[in-house]
């Protein structure tokens, strides 16, 4: 990558422009700078209840604060607001303990009135459609004040999942309370802006724009005043839109930002050369984290020659998971050996699975593909491809073409069948085709996604997402975008009892990974997905102003700063010296 004279004229122009809200008291280097991705649309709105409402903008990573946070390498939940939540016998009621003495930035008392108003509030409102409201609204039948530090939850069926579902920032977020003093006053709860926002985090809202949102440090802050948490050192924080990878590197490359998203490994490498102060998650290969939503090959189960569980097999046997990952990804990810991310919460049933053998080899075995195709009645052609009845052997792989990481990979793959004998065809769509059309309507052979991305410290969750609950005909929207593949065998019948079976046992059970290998023989028989890669998200951090982010050295979470629990973060950093 060219880090140009012009694009550094770009990036300057892009934070002058963003006026004197910047250019105030507040030094550069008591000031911390994330990157954020996107336009925020409507920054005078924080209802996040509502779909389409940002909140990665510092709302709830400085402002509001969760429950508790789930830590991924120890796959325990973290005290934060609350201080613990306990389950009755069958995991029907979960009774919930408050921290004391956590304050609103306004004064008032955060309690058990605010938690039992903002959850009845959603329950009696289908309006509040955000993906954590209608999780509670599913899940949770009513809720009730025990005393002001005590809130019990009474769920529509058992679930020992509860806690890690809904309050501890597993993925993204988490269900978050507000002030009752504040929404009660709303006439409207779908439509109130909450603006200007409050929260309890350590972090008051200063101002906002399209392009950026300013934070800074209220230090009178709860957590400082009853010894839960110091103050954190930064005095300021900003997100910042840095309109590109280009423009991101460069200002990484020239101190402007403290946090990055995503860049390739050209880019990384590049901005190292220019400024040796900028880390990733590992120091070397494969430099990127793993987010937790694996990569994989979906394939509808009931388009021929696909639904048939061999042919399927053999699409596993060519592909090449090193050559996806040293040239799709330039090494900076590393093959999967099951749909699970290889988090330490999760190595327990990624090693069932292997152990049972049921694990994924990195390298392809294209004679074991090619035994499994002629047996099925093809034959070679001439032209190196094989065919059956006239008809060549042949796939379209449906991908969003949003990004070159997904390209690039099913390009891989393309290949990797075509040399193989078996004609494949990239189809690249838009995102919302793909997302709102290709899968969720079953309209594809195969395609390119990550549709079992959803545990990160116990199996069912993923797992789950391929039962047969979930199967509906191709052109009926499959819900919840799960078993999209419309697998619905009789192997898949078996595996979804073990998997019944694995809901009732919370995530500790010491049962679930003789389950996991158990329900995974059937997947392994019948592949109605190819797992492929890990994930890679290379998040750089600068160290120029602030030390203490988050490494594979330094795990103490993960490196999201767009997520909820970047609360963590903030806490950890300190002033470079």
């Amino acid at each position: 990558m060219n880090l140009t004279r012009q694009t550094l004229i770009a990036t300057t122009m892009l934070l002058t422009a963003m006026g004197p809200a910047i250019a105030q008291d507040v030094a550069r280097e008591d000031t911390v700078i994330f990157d954020l991705d996107r336009t925020i649309k409507d920054p005078e709105n924080f209802n996040w209840f509502t779909a389409g409402t940002k909140r990665e903008h510092g709302a709830h990573q400085a402002m509001w604060e969760p429950l508790f946070i789930l830590n991924y390498t120890t796959g325990e939940l973290d005290p934060w607001l609350a201080t613990g939540i306990e389950p009755n016998e069958d995991f029907s009621e979960w009774t919930m303990a408050l921290r004391e003495g956590v304050e609103w930035s306004d004064g008032e008392a955060f309690n058990a009135d605010d938690v039992v108003f903002t959850v009845n509030m959603v329950l009696g409102n289908d309006e509040l459609s955000e993906r954590e409201a209608a999780n509670i609204r599913a899940q949770v039948a009513s809720v009730e004040k025990i005393d002001d530090l005590t809130v019990q939850f009474n769920l529509t069926e058992p679930n020992p999942r509860f806690p890690t579902e809904n309050f501890g920032v597993r993925i993204f977020s988490s269900f978050l309370v507000m002030p009752e003093h504040i929404w009660s006053q709303a006439e409207n709860p779908a439509t109130f802006a909450f603006f200007p926002p409050i929260g309890t985090g350590p972090y008051t809202y200063v101002s906002g724009a399209t392009n950026r949102m300013i934070w800074d440090r209220n230090d009178d802050w709860w957590g400082a005043k009853v010894g839960f948490q110091d103050l954190p050192a930064p005095q300021r924080l900003i997100w910042l839109e840095t309109g590109g990878e280009e423009s991101r590197a460069q200002l990484l490359a020239s101190n402007q930002i403290d946090a990055s998203q995503n860049l390739t490994i050209g880019s990384f490498e590049a901005v190292q050369a220019q400024n040796p102060a900028v880390i990733a998650w590992h120091d070397d290969y494969p430099y990127a984290w793993p987010d937790p939503c694996a990569r994989q090959l979906e394939i509808n189960t009931t388009v021929a020659p696909w639904d048939d569980p061999a042919m399927r097999r053999a699409v596993a046997d060519i592909i090449d998971r090193t050559q996806i990952v040293n040239i799709a990804y330039e090494g900076t990810t590393v093959p999967s050996e099951t749909m699970f991310v290889k988090y330490g919460a999760m190595q327990p049933y990624i090693d069932a699975a292997v152990e049972a053998g049921y694990g994924l080899t990195a390298v392809a075995d294209v004679d074991a593909a090619r035994t499994a195709i002629e047996t099925a009645g093809y034959t070679m052609g001439s032209d190196g491809i094989y065919e059956k009845d006239g008809e060549d052997l042949g796939v379209d792989i449906h991908v969003n073409s949003a990004s070159t990481e997904y390209t690039r990979t099913i390009d891989m793959i393309v290949e990797q069948l075509n040399r193989a004998g078996i004609k494949a065809k990239a189809v690249p769509v838009e995102n919302g085709v793909f997302w709102g059309e290709v899968l969720p309507f079953g309209s594809y052979e195969m395609s390119y996604s990550w549709l079992s991305c959803g545990s990160v410290n116990e199996p069912w969750t993923s797992m789950s997402r391929y039962t047969t609950d979930s199967v509906v005909p191709v052109g009926e929207r499959s819900p919840g975008f799960n078993n999209t593949a419309r697998w619905n065998s009789d192997a898949a019948a078996a595996y979804t009892e073990v998997v019944d079976r694995m809901a009732k046992l919370a995530g500790d059970d010491p049962a679930l990974p003789g389950l996991v290998a158990e329900a995974y023989q059937h997947l392994d028989a019948e592949m109605p997905f190819i797992p492929l890669v890990q994930a890679a998200k290379l998040l750089p951090f600068n160290t120029t102003y602030w030390t203490g982010w988050p490494t594979a050295e330094n795990a103490y979470n993960h490196p999201a700063f767009w997520w909820g629990h970047t609360h963590q973060i903030i806490h950890h950093l300190e002033k470079a010296e």
